[in-house]
């Protein structure tokens, strides 16, 4: 079974048909590292899984600071949601961080798809409800933890990462600078 099947098979069950049927409107491909799957004022017409790989979504401020809102390994979906949902240019890059073979969903495909499974909704607005929570709680944490506690919430949620990833996108994604992250870094280890 593939890894989006297995992905959906959490929340709704679907027929050996709907399976078909939903993985004849995805499309897979495999995209090689640094490549943009969404520029920041571009309308997000699709959601991607991903199967293989890592991706990154982020936003560049007016003094061209990145800002890492989120990372998506293997068996997660990422979005520009804000886009995606209100067909209006948002603010958001998409990038490959490695390797990544990636499936995509439009949303014309996504909408077609609730008519003609209407499971699908249900498993869509899980999907929507745990990524609400998700930020949620980032953004309280952001606001109340110190950076200690950021990072070890960081590598709880995406243990892999810490070694795949270039630390100042780990600094942006906690809210600390490279020169704080590094220096925190070396503090935890000397624990």
């Amino acid at each position: 079974m593939e890894l989006i099947l297995e992905n959906i098979a959490k929340h709704v069950s679907l027929t050996p048909e709907e399976q078909a049927l939903f993985l004849s409107r995805t499309e897979t491909k495999i995209y090689k590292a640094k490549t943009i799957l969404l520029n920041a004022g571009e309308v997000c017409k699709h959601s991607y899984f991903v199967n293989s790989g890592i991706l990154r979504s982020f936003n560049i401020n007016d003094n061209i600071v990145e800002h890492v809102l989120a990372f998506s390994c293997p068996g997660w979906w990422m979005s520009d949601m804000y886009s995606f949902f209100s067909q209006k240019p948002g603010q958001l890059f998409i990038e490959v961080l490695e390797e990544a073979e990636v499936v995509s969903l439009s949303k014309e495909n996504q909408e077609q798809l609730y008519l003609e499974i209407p499971k699908l909704e249900r498993f869509f607005r899980i999907l929507i409800e745990n990524s609400l929570v998700a930020n949620q709680q980032r953004l309280m944490d952001n606001l109340s933890l110190p950076a200690e506690e950021r990072f070890e919430k960081f590598c709880t949620k995406y243990g892999t990462l810490v070694h795949k990833v270039p630390q100042k996108q780990i600094a942006s994604f906690i809210g600390v600078t490279p020169e704080f992250f590094s220096k925190m870094k070396a503090r935890l280890l000397k624990k």
